[in-house]
C-alpha cells in the first residue's frame, strides 16, 4: 500500500462519496473552502499495490485482490492551529474514510500523515471518522495506531437524521403533527420556496446577497459568528458546480424572509446553514424551508437528510437541547458518532493543548449554566407577577412550564451556525 497525494477532483469524490464513511467534510471542495480562509489542506489518497487484499466490505465486493492503482482509503487533513498556545495540528474532520479500519489503508495514511506533521511542525493529528460510536473494529485500530480518546469533539457527535427513501406522504405522516400542520401552514399564508438558480449569473449574485443579508440579522438577533459572505459564495458556487448544493429562498409577496443551504455528498444530504429575518416568522417559513430540502435531496437519489448537530446528552437543559426539540418534530433518529481521537506527535505540546481546552470548555459550560440560572430567575420572577397579578383578580394562579429555550439556538463553543450543525473551517 502505498500513499499519494490526490490531486484528481473527479477521482477523490467519487471514492469519497462511495464509501459509507464519506461526509461533506472529506470532498474536495471542503479543502478549497478550507485554503480560501487561509487554512492548507492535504489530500492524501491509498493506493493498492500487488498483493494487497480487499476485505469483502471494501472496493472488491469479492475479497478479491484490490486492481493495482486503486484507490481504497482517502484522508482529507487541514492544518489548523490551536487557541492560546498558537501551535499547528492536524485535523481530519470527519476522516479518514475507509472501508475496512483493520486493513492496510488506514495504517498507511496514518504513516503519511507522521511525515506531514514533521514537515509543518504539526504537534497532533485529530480524527473524528463518520462511524457510530462504539465501533469495536474503529476502537481497535486506531488504538493499534496509538490515538488516544479526547472528551472534547469538535465536530459535534450527535445529530439528527431522516431516512428519506419512504415517499412523501409516508414521510409526512411520520412527522408530529405540529411540524406537518406548519408545513401546509406556510403554504397557505403565501410562504412560497424557489431554488436559486447558479445559471443566471445576474439573479443568483443577487440571491446570495439575499441570504447573506437575512444570514447576518440571524446573527445579530442571536449573537453569533459568521464568515465573510464569501465564504458562503465559495460554498455554493464550488457544489452547485456539480449540483451537490443548493440555495432555498422562502418568500413572502416576492420578500425574501428566510433561507437555507442544503449540500449532498453521495446518498447523504446535510442541512448546512439556515437563516431566517425577524419579519414574518409567524408564517413558519423555516417549516416549508426544510421540507423543500428533503424534496430536493430525494430528487438527487438521496437516502438520508443529515439536519446535523443536537445536543450530545439529551436532557433538556443541555446546551444544543432546542435542536434537538425542533428537528425530531420532522421524524428520524439520532446519529451519535465515535468519539474524538488525537494522535500526539509531541507529547508536552499535546499536554498543554489539554489543558487548555479542558479550561475552555470548562468556562463555556460554566457560562452555560450561568445563563440557565439568570433564565430560572427570570421565570421565577414572571411566575411571582402572575400570582400576585391573578391573586389580586382572585385567580388561580398558573402553572409557568415555559422551557429555558424554545426555539433553535447556534452553538456558542465553535460560535458557528448550529441551526444546521456546520462546523467552521
Amino acid at each position: 500500500m502505498r500513499v499519494e497525494i490526490i490531486d484528481d477532483r473527479e477521482r477523490w469524490n467519487r471514492f469519497v462519496e462511495g464509501q459509507p464513511t464519506g461526509n461533506i467534510t472529506q470532498t474536495w471542495e471542503w479543502a478549497e473552502l478550507g485554503s480560501r480562509l487561509g487554512s492548507q489542506a492535504l489530500r492524501l489518497g491509498a493506493i493498492a499495490e500487488p498483493g494487497d487484499i480487499a476485505d469483502p466490505a471494501g472496493a472488491d465486493a469479492n475479497g478479491a485482490a484490490y486492481q493495482p492503482g486503486d484507490l481504497c482509503g482517502a484522508l482529507l487533513v487541514i492544518v489548523e492551529r490551536a487557541p492560546v498556545l498558537g501551535r499547528p495540528y492536524l485535523y481530519a474532520p470527519r476522516g479518514p474514510v475507509v472501508a475496512d479500519p483493520g486493513g492496510p489503508a488506514l495504517a498507511a495514511l496514518v504513516a503519511r500523515v507522521a511525515e506531514e506533521a514533521r514537515r509543518t511542525g504539526s504537534f497532533m493529528l485529530k480524527v473524528e471518522p463518520n462511524v457510530a460510536d462504539g465501533d469495536a473494529t474503529w476502537l481497535a485500530a486506531l488504538a493499534t495506531l496509538g490515538f488516544v480518546v479526547n472528551p472534547y469533539a469538535t465536530h459535534p457527535r450527535r445529530s439528527w437524521t431522516l431516512d428519506i427513501r419512504p415517499d412523501e406522504a409516508t414521510l409526512l405522516a411520520n412527522m408530529k403533527d405540529k411540524w406537518r400542520y406548519n408545513i401546509r401552514l406556510a403554504g397557505r399564508k403565501g410562504v412560497v420556496v424557489r431554488t436559486a438558480n447558479p445559471a443566471d449569473e445576474a439573479a443568483f449574485t443577487v440571491d446570495l446577497a439575499t441570504f447573506y443579508t437575512i444570514y447576518r440579522e440571524t446573527a445579530q438577533r442571536d449573537g453569533i459568528f459568521i464568515h465573510e459572505q464569501a465564504h458562503y459564495d465559495d460554498f455554493l458556487r464550488l457544489y452547485g458546480a456539480r449540483d451537490a448544493a443548493a440555495l432555498l429562498i422562502a418568500e413572502f409577496e416576492g420578500t425574501p424572509i428566510a433561507a437555507l443551504i442544503v449540500a449532498r455528498c453521495g446518498t447523504v444530504a446535510t442541512y448546512m446553514f439556515g437563516a431566517s429575518s425577524n419579519r414574518e416568522r409567524n408564517r413558519m417559513p423555516n417549516h416549508l424551508l426544510q421540507w423543500t430540502a428533503i424534496n430536493w435531496a430525494k430528487a438527487r437519489g438521496c437516502h438520508l437528510y443529515d439536519f446535523r448537530a443536537i445536543a450530545e446528552v439529551l436532557e433538556p437543559d443541555e446546551d444544543m437541547y432546542s435542536l434537538y426539540t425542533y428537528k425530531q418534530g420532522f421524524g428520524g433518529q439520532s446519529l451519535f458518532t465515535l468519539a474524538t481521537h488525537d494522535l500526539p506527535y509531541q507529547a508536552p505540546v499535546y499536554w498543554a493543548y489539554r489543558r487548555t481546552l479542558t479550561a475552555k470548555r470548562a468556562l463555556v459550560r460554566w457560562r452555560h449554566e450561568r445563563e440557565l440560572r439568570r433564565r430560572e430567575r427570570e421565570r421565577a420572577g414572571e411566575t411571582t407577577g402572575t400570582r400576585a397579578g391573578n391573586s389580586k383578580q382572585g385567580e388561580k394562579p398558573e402553572n409557568d412550564a415555559k422551557s429555558a429555550v424554545a426555539q433553535p439556538q447556534p452553538h456558542p463553543i465553535t460560535g458557528t451556525d448550529m441551526s444546521g450543525g456546520s462546523q467552521a473551517l
